[in-house]
């Protein structure tokens, strides 16, 4: 397990937080399709926390897009040196994220967070900061919808609805006709991957399209409500975490 350090000059209070997120935002790209969905490969990250120990373990798991066997894996484990913020928890993950994906014996491809992307009151998750960072196609696929709204998909998988921001929300839901869906602002979408099941929540992180985002992750979810990528490193990280010596 490969031990981490925060780089020199990574921010260590909220206002440089926000600036850098400001800074980096520019950066990502929105116009690109992304790997097409079944080719290649697809890496799931995720981290767990000792809070006694304020240490933070990541996990970076390569799954074959077609089997969704994996492939190579890899964690990595650091120092939890900034505060527990919400909308800035990309600064108390990225470092040990980076390291356990700079870890892995090949190429990451698509790579999926237990997160956000677009889908951040900044508009800056850490599926963006992340894609910015590396240069890598990535998505969020989240458990829950943050501080954005949404109407209920369909109960069919595969069925969708927009996911909004707060500002847009009225206005979706006085007025049902296309127009209204057009002029909202959709940060990502509410993605039914079990019929009847809670939805998960798809944004897109950098150099992928939404589409292609909710596409990825219904062929990640051939059984389960969660992407096997997600699956598979939070398993690996809760593991790796408790295998770390006091």
């Amino acid at each position: 397990m490969k031990t981490v350090r925060n780089p020199a000059g990574w921010p260590a209070t909220q206002e440089q937080a926000r600036a850098a997120q400001d800074e980096l935002r520019g950066r990502v790209v929105l116009d690109e399709p992304g790997p097409p969905p079944g080719t290649g490969t697809v890496t799931g990250v995720d981290v767990a926390y000792d809070d006694e120990r304020d240490l933070v373990v990541a996990a970076a798991v390569v799954l074959d897009a077609v089997s969704l066997q994996v492939v190579a894996e890899a964690t990595a484990v650091g120092q939890v040196s900034f505060p527990y913020v919400p909308g800035l928890l990309a600064f108390r993950e990225i470092p040990t994220v980076l390291a356990a994906l700079d870890a892995l014996p090949c190429p990451p491809g698509l790579v999926v967070c237990d997160g956000y992307g677009l889908a951040h009151p900044r508009r800056f998750g850490l599926a963006s900061h992340l894609g910015v960072l590396t240069g890598l196609p990535t998505i969020g696929v989240a458990k829950n919808p943050f501080t954005f709204a949404y109407q209920e998909p369909g109960a069919p998988r595969g069925s969708t609805s927009p996911l909004l921001a707060a500002a847009d929300v009225d206005a979706a839901h006085e007025d049902a006709h296309e127009d209204a869906d057009e002029d909202a602002d959709e940060v990502g979408r509410a993605l039914r991957t079990r019929d009847g099941v809670k939805p998960v929540f798809v944004s897109v992180g950098h150099r992928v399209s939404l589409d292609n985002a909710c596409a990825h992750t219904l062929a990640l979810t051939p059984e389960f409500r969660l992407p096997e990528t997600t699956r598979r490193a939070d398993s690996l990280c809760r593991r790796a975490l408790r295998e770390t010596t006091p």
